[in-house]
């Protein structure tokens, strides 16, 4: 299959089936040992400040203006 060739929408039904099946077969995908660290230091950069950060209207905003 060219997935090129597929209209938008069909593209985006295919993903869709494709995340459908990995969460169907309930595996956990594994982190790597950078990707855990980081998480820990988010968390504790988190527990220390606790800002809620931004609301999603004002990240949209930023990133729509950067454009």
């Amino acid at each position: 299959m060219e997935i090129q060739s597929l209209t938008v929408s069909e593209r985006i039904i295919l993903a869709e089936a494709l995340w459908d099946s990995i969460v169907a077969e309930d595996s956990e995908i594994e982190l790597t040992e950078a990707q855990k660290a980081e998480l820990d230091l988010r968390l504790a950069s988190f527990e220390i400040d606790q800002d809620v950060g931004s609301s999603w209207s004002n990240v949209k905003a930023r990133i729509l203006s950067k454009k």
